[in-house]
């Protein structure tokens, strides 16, 4: 009996071994891409990856996956199969559910023009296609807002499985957070009534600079402006309002076109915001630097001069625009 015993044991200690070092035997896929859909049970995974010659056999496959108890643990998806792998990672990617995500980045100070463009990329099912900026609103739930603005600029990752408004939807969400967020603590005495309009200032903001060190001071010559309703006079408002008409370089012709956007005409914020902003310049139009200026001018140099007079902004507009830079 005792030699019986000892010799299941052995046998044991053998099959062990043996399924162990199947499990992680190297496999040469690829790389690889496999497609699992959905439905697909254990027996049809391992049949098709024999078929593509990622596995020999069947059998050990589904003998590992009853042993690791994975049998009815499919996950369907896009999955990358390295290059080299194994056994037992193919098997823990499909029960993971640890599927391809590609990349799609929304750029602060895009227009939703741009965003659309952007999702009409790889392995992502472009919903929007055709419909206008409002019907777009409306599918995500938000209908009377303004698609212009409205997504938090960042990096975001899908599966195959994923839509535009998949993404739209986190985007949103996000804007919508931080934003809420930046109005709660806000600086007091801002002349914005809402959050909506803290958006468009930030937009503004956003499209002016780049520079971190310039955004609250630029969010306050806004804020002054529009405490003395004066226009505020920003270029990209203007460049926003002209769309396909602008070629590159404002003329007196541009600055004079009759836009609700052309804040040369109009007194006070534009109706909608003109970019995304990012997370800087939402929190520069909340907390504006507190500066006597109210005007300002690019060096050339991808910054700005500030004036808190008329005539010193005329000697600044000289001393970069005309002559360049010293």
């Amino acid at each position: 009996m005792r030699r019986f015993l000892s010799g299941v044991i052995a046998a044991v200690m053998l099959a062990a071994a043996a399924i162990f070092a199947y499990a992680q035997w190297p496999l040469h896929p690829g790389p690889h891409t496999y497609h699992l859909r959905p439905g697909t049970t254990m027996r049809a995974f391992a049949d098709d990856l024999r078929r593509q010659h990622v596995i020999d056999a069947v059998d050990p496959f589904l003998l590992l996956a009853h042993l690791a108890g994975e049998s009815n643990a499919l996950q369907a998806g896009s999955y990358r199969l390295d290059n080299p792998t194994s056994v037992w990672a193919i098997l823990q990617q499909v029960v993971d559910g640890r599927v391809v995500q590609y990349p799609v980045t929304l750029v602060p100070g895009w227009t939703f023009q741009q965003v659309r463009q952007a999702l009409h990329c790889p392995h992502l099912r472009d919903n929007i296609a055709g419909l206008p900026d409002h019907a777009v609103m409306a599918k995500l739930g938000h209908p009377r807002a303004s698609a212009q603005g409205a997504f938090f600029p960042d990096t975001y990752f899908y599966t195959s499985s994923a839509t535009a408004t998949s993404i739209l939807r986190r985007a949103y969400r996000r804007m919508h957070a931080l934003l809420v967020a930046d109005w709660r603590g806000r600086a007091a005495g801002l002349p914005i009534a809402n959050p909506k309009q803290a958006l468009i200032l930030a937009s503004l903001v956003e499209r002016e600079t780049a520079k971190d060190g310039e955004r609250r001071k630029i969010a306050g010559v806004f804020v002054n402006r529009l405490r003395l309703h004066m226009p505020l006079q920003t270029d990209p408002t203007v460049i926003f309002g002209l769309g396909p008409r602008y070629h590159g370089v404002l003329t007196a012709g541009d600055l004079a076109f009759k836009s609700p956007y052309n804040t040369y005409l109009h007194v006070g914020l534009p109706p909608t915001p003109i970019a995304l902003p990012s997370a800087r310049a939402l929190y520069a139009a909340m907390h504006p630097l507190k500066t006597r200026a109210l005007y300002f001018v690019a060096t050339g140099l991808g910054g700005h001069v500030f004036s808190a007079t008329l005539q010193q902004q005329d000697q600044e507009i000289i001393k970069y625009e005309l002559h360049g830079h010293p």
